[in-house]
C-alpha cells in the first residue's frame, strides 16, 4: 500500500494483492492484482460505502483518475471508488505478447489465456472485497464489459453486493456470439454512413487510401503491413460520443505533399491499431461470449462477414469495422501475433465455466440498474432489453441521447444515482 497522493478533486492510494491464477489449482501459483482507491481528499479517514468500478474491455485497464472526470467527480461525493486493474492489465500481473511467447506450446498458452475471464476476474474482487475490505458489501458501476462481470457478480456472489449499475454493458443470457454478431454488422454499417454523412469530404480520402493500401506495399512504423482491413478497424471508435471527429481529424493529414500517406498519418493509425496498452482486448473478445456448452465460438464475427457483402476491401464508400475480432489480426499486428496459437486452440473449446446463473438473476434483489444507450454500436440494446426484463429487481434508463461512453459526462452517473434512489435504495452503507 502506497501513501496518499492527490490528483486535484482526488486523493489516491495504490495497493496490490495477490491472488491464485488458477482458483480450481492455486498450486498454480498466484499472480498480482493492483487496484486504486479513490476518495473525495476531505473524506479520506471517513467510513464510507464502497463503489467497484468494473472496467470495459474486455482486458482493460482500471481508468486512471484524472482533473474533471465527470463520473469519478459525482462519485467520490459519497463513496471511497475502488478502481482495479483486471488480471493481465496495467499494473495487475502483465499478460501480453512478449509473455505468450515465453510459454512453450499453444496448449500452455490457451489454458493459460483461458484464466483471465470473467469466472476468475469476479472470484479476486471477491477475494479483495473480503480480505481487504472485511467483507463489506460493494456498491458497484460496471462500463460495458463490466456491466457483463456485473451479472457474473450478481450469478455467483449476489450477497456480495449492494446494489449495481451497467453503463451499456447488459449481454445476452445465455450468451450467443453469432447472434451478437448479426446486430453488430449492421449497426456498424450504419454508423460508417453516418460518418459519411456528417463528413462526406472523407468518402473520397478514406478511397484514396485503401486504393493506395490494396497494392500491398505501405508498412506502419514498427513493421506492421497496413492493410485496407486494418483501416476499416479505424472504426472501432465510431460508437464513441466523439467518434466520428476523432476519425475525421486522423483522415485530416493522410497525405503528404507528395501525395504519398504521411508519416504523421502512419504514426496515428499504429497508435490507434497497434494493441500495446490493450493486449488482452482482442484475443479474449469472443470468449467473453463462451459459456457452459456453447462452444465452439469458432472465430463467430469471421463465420458472420460473408453474409455482409457491403464490408468488401474493394467496395466504396469503404465502410468501417466496429467490435468484431477477426483472424487477420493474429497475423497482422505485431503485438498480437503471440496470441494466434492459443487463440486458435480455445475457438475450438466445446466447454466453458458457467458465467451467468439464468435462476439466481432471475430472482435477483440486489437493485441494478441499467443504462442503455438506444443506439449503442457495441452491446445491442435489444439484447439488453430482453436480458433486463428476466432480473429481478432490475430496471433499465433507455437512452439515445449518449453513445457508449456516455458516463463520462456530467450529470449521467448522479442521474443512476437518482433512480436507484427514487426507488428507495440505501446508498449509505
Amino acid at each position: 500500500m502506497s501513501d496518499w497522493y492527490f490528483v486535484p478533486g482526488f486523493a489516491v492510494r495504490d495497493h496490490t494483492f495477490e491472488v491464485p491464477l488458477d482458483y480450481h489449482d492455486e498450486s498454480a501459483g498466484p499472480i498480482t492484482v493492483f487496484y486504486r482507491e479513490v476518495v473525495d481528499p476531505e473524506k479520506r479517514d471517513d467510513d464510507l460505502p464502497l463503489l467497484l468500478h468494473l472496467q470495459g474491455g474486455p482486458g482493460g485497464e482500471g481508468e486512471r483518475p484524472m482533473p474533471g472526470s465527470a463520473w469519478l467527480s459525482e462519485a467520490v461525493k459519497r463513496y471511497r471508488v475502488i478502481i482495479p486493474d483486471q488480471r493481465g492489465v496495467g499494473r495487475s500481473t502483465r499478460l501480453d505478447g512478449a509473455f505468450m511467447a515465453s510459454l512453450p506450446d499453444a496448449k500452455t498458452a490457451a489454458d493459460y489465456l483461458s484464466k483471465f475471464l470473467a469466472d476468475s476476474i469476479i472470484r479476486d474482487f471477491e477475494r479483495l472485497r473480503v480480505t481487504c475490505f472485511s467483507g463489506k458489501r460493494w456498491h458497484t458501476i460496471g462500463q460495458s464489459y463490466g456491466g457483463f462481470l456485473t451479472l457474473a457478480y450478481l450469478s455467483l456472489y449476489p450477497d456480495a453486493l449492494a446494489s449495481c449499475r451497467t453503463t451499456g454493458g447488459i449481454p445476452g443470457v445465455p450468451p450467443n456470439a453469432d447472434e451478437v454478431y448479426r446486430h453488430t454488422y449492421p449497426r456498424a454499417a450504419i454508423k460508417s454512413r453516418q460518418f459519411y454523412v456528417r463528413y462526406p469530404q472523407d468518402v473520397a480520402v478514406v478511397g484514396a487510401i485503401a486504393d493506395r493500401l490494396a497494392a500491398g506495399d505501405v508498412f506502419l512504423p514498427n513493421g506492421d503491413l497496413f492493410s485496407v482491413r486494418r483501416l476499416q478497424s479505424l472504426g472501432q471508435g465510431l460508437g464513441m460520443q466523439h467518434g466520428f471527429e476523432r476519425l475525421h481529424w486522423l483522415l485530416d493529414e493522410a497525405f503528404d505533399a507528395t501525395g504519398e500517406l504521411s508519416s504523421v498519418f502512419l504514426y496515428r493509425v499504429l497508435a490507434n491499431t497497434s494493441n500495446a496498452s490493450s493486449p488482452l482486448y482482442w484475443p479474449l473478445q469472443e470468449f467473453i461470449y463462451g459459456s457452459e456448452e456453447n462452444g465452439p465460438l469458432d472465430w463467430a464475427a469471421a463465420r458472420e462477414l460473408p453474409l455482409h457483402a457491403e464490408f468488401g476491401v474493394d467496395r466504396r464508400p469503404l465502410l468501417f469495422f466496429g467490435e468484431m475480432a477477426l483472424p487477420w489480426m493474429f497475423d497482422e499486428i505485431r503485438e498480437l501475433t503471440p496470441f494466434k496459437p492459443a487463440v486458435d486452440l480455445l475457438m475450438q473449446r466445446t466447454r466453458w465455466p458457467k458465467i451467468y446463473d439464468p435462476e439466481v438473476l432471475a430472482s435477483n434483489e440486489v437493485p441494478l440498474q441499467a443504462l442503455v444507450y438506444f443506439d449503442d454500436l457495441y452491446v445491442d440494446s435489444s439484447i439488453q432489453l430482453d436480458t433486463l426484463s428476466r432480473i429481478g429487481n432490475a430496471k433499465a434508463w433507455v437512452t439515445n441521447e449518449y453513445q457508449h461512453d456516455g458516463i463520462a459526462f456530467p450529470g449521467v452517473f448522479a442521474r443512476l444515482e437518482t433512480l436507484l434512489l427514487e426507488r428507495g435504495v440505501d446508498l449509505s452503507r
